[in-house]
């Protein structure tokens, strides 16, 4: 049996280990990354195909007349088409919770940075500013604990309850916030509006769909605290980019993290790259990526490989 990587340069580096993927099958063989035009040929004659963003529509599957296998170095699976994968019999399998780590913690990183203003005093001294002062420190930016405050989580999977566990070791006030539109009150989660109002930290963590497309616009920023902080480390499409470089120019909210956008690469721009405030910041989606959760990611692909040659079922998507 023969399996090809697709995309390594997604998740990869000369400091991965790809021993259990080359332990699964007799050969493998890794590309860096593969276009539409690409593809057919290079699934070709191949059982085992892992990718991280390649697109595997129906008749890609349909005419690999190889294929039995697909793990994707990924939770979603949006970019296979999973029917052509049931029909045609080829499984397909996802990871899960390989990330958690490094999510969370970006979140607290870039919280500390804007609530302790860590960024502005950086470079107030750079700038020769303490140089100047009259008194030993200087108090020209606000710094918050984050005891004092509290956070609100839209999206209670592995990764809010992963942000909510350490919230509460900082000792904040966690509120959950329930799905958007439903009026559930079986439970004690508060409604997205009321979370909104309430916290001094939103956090977004679910996945983009038709109802959470556009979560965060104009009107949901309104109602936010003129002191609140919001973060994204989830899509792009949850946030209103415009509406939300109109927010921080006015003061509407304190500040930002936003570590994905609407298209990535952003080859069209974005209003937030053109922000140059520095109540923001914007990282180049890579919350998921340290090299321990990277590497958790090959792994786990391997795992569900082995597994599906046992007759296991192990995140069995299809």
């Amino acid at each position: 049996m023969k399996a090809v990587f697709l995309d390594f340069a997604t998740v990869g580096s000369d400091e991965l280990d790809v021993s259990s993927l080359r332990a699964v099958t007799s050969e493998l063989t890794v590309f860096d990354n593969t276009s539409a035009g690409q593809l057919a040929e290079r699934i070709a004659g191949y059982e085992f195909v892992y990718l991280n963003k390649v697109k595997m529509t129906r008749d890609i599957i349909a005419d690999a007349g190889s294929l039995r296998f697909i793990g994707l170095t990924a939770t979603g699976v949006d970019n296979v088409d999973t029917e052509a994968a049931k029909e045609h019999g080829v499984a397909v399998c996802n990871i899960t919770a390989y990330c958690t780590n490094s999510v969370v913690e970006h979140v607290f990183a870039v919280l500390l940075q804007l609530s302790h203003s860590i960024g502005r005093y950086h470079r107030s001294v750079r700038a020769g500013d303490w140089q100047k002062a009259m008194d030993f420190c200087m108090l020209g930016y606000p710094i918050r604990e984050l005891s004092a405050m509290t956070i609100g989580i839209v999206g209670y999977g592995e990764l809010g309850k992963g942000v909510a566990r350490i919230a509460k070791a900082f000792g904040m006030q966690v509120i959950v916030s329930r799905r958007p539109g439903s009026h559930d009150t079986g439970d004690d989660r508060v409604d997205f509006r009321e979370l909104l109002k309430s916290a001094d930290v939103v956090s977004l963590h679910c996945p983009l769909t038709d109802d959470t497309r556009g979560l965060i616009g104009a009107s949901e920023l309104a109602l936010m605290k003129p002191d609140a902080i919001l973060i994204n480390t989830a899509r792009g499409g949850l946030v209103d980019s415009s509406a939300l470089t109109m927010a921080l120019t006015n003061g509407q909210i304190a500040a930002a993290a936003i570590d994905v956008l609407a298209t990535e690469p952003p080859v069209d721009g974005d209003p937030l790259l053109d922000y140059s405030g520095d109540n923001l910041i914007v990282t180049p989606h890579i919350a998921w990526a340290t090299v321990e959760a990277r590497q958790n990611a090959i792994d786990e692909v391997a795992a569900n490989a082995r597994a599906f040659l046992q007759g296991n079922a192990r995140n069995r998507v299809v």
